[in-house]
């Protein structure tokens, strides 16, 4: 497990091994989400990243029975 240390200038580093695995840069911004007590960093990216990631994703379950065309 991986750890980083609250500054007393409330800020955090992401450690290298993390920051690479995730492939983040300088001044990417993050969604902070309290969940269930825990904080969670959600990286905002560009909706252009998402291109092509989802092909040939089955839809066939996604949608729920009342919301499927007739």
């Amino acid at each position: 497990m991986t750890t980083a240390t609250l500054s007393s200038k409330f800020q955090v580093v992401i450690p290298k091994e993390i920051r690479k695995q995730m492939d983040l840069d300088p001044g990417m911004e993050f969604a902070l989400i309290p969940f269930e007590g825990r904080i969670e960093f959600v990286p905002l990216r560009p909706i252009q990243e998402l291109r092509g990631k989802f092909k040939g994703m089955n839809t066939d379950h996604i949608r729920e029975k009342k919301d499927r065309p007739l």
